[in-house]
């Protein structure tokens, strides 16, 4: 059974999204506010977090900063504010989803499964290198390495890179890629993707790598091989 934990300053949206999660089966553990959540992922070791932004003392942000410090639990951010800077700040921080209140608890359903469903999809390949230039990618660990110094990624940065690893030399449109990293068709900027090309080139850098992500100009994206 997966473990969500549910955090939400608002009860009744506590009470339906567990409602919901229960019914289709999910262990769910809830909480008002950030204040234990750090020492309970430890304790728990939930498979999923359902987090809200706008919260008193610790917000939704600063907790899920604290979060990647640490671990790589899925997330996915609820919030009333509806203002791009929110989806793609909670996204650069490494959430994984990003709803707008108020959302219908079927869609939550629907995001969580499909969450689950690329981590066991990425859990049942084998410990097979793709190599890439000077890289090395080992899909079931989601561990990309240089010589050993590894390319620390983020969730959403590794998911990119992986495509565009296991689809060298093609070129892809920013909507094909958001299709292709969030599995459904992402409500929002696409350039979400360009801020996420950016970060790995930086980090690609930092390690000297000789991969590079070229930019289709007019067009999109593709990765050299």
């Amino acid at each position: 059974m997966k473990h969500v934990f549910v955090v939400d300053d608002e009860r009744n949206i506590r009470d339906l999204i567990k409602k919901y999660l229960e019914k289709d089966g999910y262990k769910v553990t809830t909480f008002e506010n950030g204040k234990n959540v750090l020492s309970e992922i430890d304790r728990l070791k939930p498979d999923l977090l359902v987090l809200d932004i706008m919260m008193s003392g610790i917000d939704g942000l600063e907790l899920c900063k604290e979060i990647r410090m640490k671990s790589e639990i899925p997330i996915i951010f609820v919030s009333a504010r509806d203002e791009e800077f929110d989806r793609i700040l909670g996204l650069e921080l490494g959430a994984d989803d990003y709803l707008t209140k108020p959302f219908s608890p079927r869609e939550l359903i629907v995001r969580v499964k499909n969450i689950f469903r690329r981590l066991e999809k990425v859990q049942t390949l084998t410990n097979d290198q793709i190599k890439i230039k000077d890289l090395k990618v080992f899909p079931a660990r989601r561990y990309v390495e240089k010589d050993e110094e590894e390319l620390k990624l983020t969730t959403k940065e590794y998911e990119l890179f992986e495509f565009l690893v296991r689809n060298k030399n093609m070129p892809f449109t920013r909507e094909q890629l958001l299709e292709r990293v969030w599995g459904y068709d992402f409500i929002g900027d696409d350039r979400v993707i360009d801020d996420l090309v950016k970060r790995i080139r930086k980090k690609l850098k930092e390690i000297d790598s000789v991969v590079e992500i070229t930019t289709v100009w007019g067009y999109g994206y593709r990765l050299d091989g």
